[in-house]
């Protein structure tokens, strides 16, 4: 078996191919809707279609872990997700990258739940928070090289090509888990949900989809009104199955812990303007601004740099001030540094705009990283998958909510001034939006108790070792 320090790293492997893919993807955006001859909103679809294969794959996640063997699920998810970036790069219209984007998702819904479960169960709860913050530091080398480099290849190549760079990391990931990640299963498998999984698929992608395509230029209202209607429809009959099943494929009693509530529900709040983000910002550098696309990037990966510096203070914050404390507060903090990118203009000196992203950067990490570890706080060795699973779903939903109001937003705002181009001055009421948002994420860390987090430590006394 691995040793603790080895694990996180292996890992990491997956979540920087995810997120390297993600921030390439994101930089290229208005790239791409150039080439294929689409509004550079209706290309939010590379986003929410990735996403809407993750909402509905990654509640089974867990399961299949269980029953298969984490070794070699997530071995075959890094592949899935592998073979999926190749189907990007061989595309040619917006539906080709849009079905692509699924494939990759129906990998990543496994590799990154899966990845996260094996450090779960490998860490020894007193080192949850380290672990998870080594764990952090390897995979935000791709936001960090990401934008620079999708912006690079996307101005001075083509923009396909972004998607092979995931070949080379994907065998090395393959290599690294089969030499080193332990064969993790349960001895006693509960059987599948079936009925469940239909239904908090079909609630979940009907859900995600008719956000998706919420908007003019999609398709007409009323069926974007009846998907969204039968996704909640859909849902409302999964809590009803999910109250009588002896073993839900998303166990709602989880959220009677308190810790896991807060950091499902109060960080689905917060995700939120991290899946805005993404897509609000190269749209507004390249198309509000007119800077090229490696320009943008240029700026951009600056927040990652913030991230990763948080990670060698996330320990001693969380020891001074406590898991309530911090969430809270940061949580405002960081909704402030969201309001400031509506305030950014085409004078505004491009060394104010880093400095920005560079700070926002590290108190956004710390919010995440706090999430992350008081999520797990009280749940037993039984329920970690099931957990996992649950909070990832969570986590990718959120996502997709935020891409979908931001581009709400975005949308709503250029119809002012009657559509046609988008004017920078669009973003500022989508930045706005999102960040009240974030901010009322605090309306569920406000009940947690003052002790929250105890758990994670070998004393139980609220610190972190």
């Amino acid at each position: 078996m691995p040793s603790f320090a080895v694990t996180p790293l292996i890992v990491a492997t997956a979540l920087f191919m995810e997120n390297l893919d993600g921030t390439v993807l994101s930089t290229a955006l208005p790239a791409m809707a150039a080439d294929l001859h689409e509004d550079p909103i209706a290309l939010k679809l590379a986003l929410t279609s990735y996403l809407l294969s993750l909402a509905v794959f990654i509640p089974v996640s867990g399961w299949v872990a269980d029953r298969h063997g984490a070794r070699r699920v997530f071995r075959a998810a890094i592949l899935v997700f592998t073979f999926g970036s190749i189907l990007c790069g061989l595309s040619t219209s917006l539906t080709g990258v849009v079905l692509s984007r699924v494939v990759q998702g129906l990998g990543g819904a496994m590799m990154v739940p899966v990845g996260r479960l094996v450090l779960l169960r490998v860490a020894p709860r007193e080192q949850l928070v380290r672990a998870l913050a080594y764990l952090t530091v390897p995979a935000l080398m791709g936001p960090m090289i990401g934008p620079p480099l999708g912006g690079f290849i996307a101005t001075y190549f083509h923009w396909r090509y972004i998607f092979w760079i995931n070949v080379p990391i994907g065998v090395l990931g393959v290599l690294l888990v089969t030499r080193f990640i332990p064969d993790l299963r349960e001895a006693e498998v509960p059987p599948l949900d079936v009925k469940g999984f239909l239904l908090s698929g079909f609630g979940l992608s009907a859900l995600v989809f008719g956000l998706g395509v919420a908007g003019p230029g999609f398709i007409a209202l009323p069926y974007v009104a009846a998907l969204i209607g039968a996704g909640v429809l859909a849902l409302a009959l999964y809590v009803r199955h999910a109250l009588r099943a002896p073993y839900p494929i998303i166990d709602l009693s989880l959220l009677r812990v308190p810790s896991f509530h807060a950091s499902v529900v109060g960080g689905f709040l917060f995700r939120m303007g991290l899946g805005a983000s993404p897509f609000l910002l190269p749209l507004m550098l390249q198309t509000g601004f007119g800077l090229t696309a490696f320009q943008s990037g240029s700026l951009t990966f600056v927040a990652a740099i913030g991230a990763m510096a948080m990670k060698t203070t996330a320990q001693p914050i969380l020891n001074r001030f406590g898991f309530r404390r911090v969430l809270i507060v940061n949580a405002l903090i960081s909704a402030g540094f969201f309001c400031a990118n509506a305030f950014f203009t085409p004078a505004t000196p491009h060394w104010a705009i880093m400095t920005i992203l560079l700070v926002g950067g590290f108190f956004r990490s710390l919010e995440f990283t706090a999430l992350n570890a008081i999520g797990y706080a009280d749940i037993d060795q039984q329920a970690m998958s099931r957990a996992t699973s649950f909070a990832s779903a969570g986590q990718q939903l959120s996502l997709s909510a935020g891409v979908s109001l931001g581009a709400a937003a975005l949308e709503g705002a250029r119809s002012l001034h009657g559509g046609g181009a988008l004017q920078y001055m669009d973003f500022e009421p989508a930045f706005l939006m999102v960040a009240a948002v974030s901010a009322a994420s605090i309306l569920f860390f406000w009940p947690l108790a003052h002790n929250a987090g105890a758990a994670l430590t070998g004393n139980g006394a609220g610190r972190i070792r």
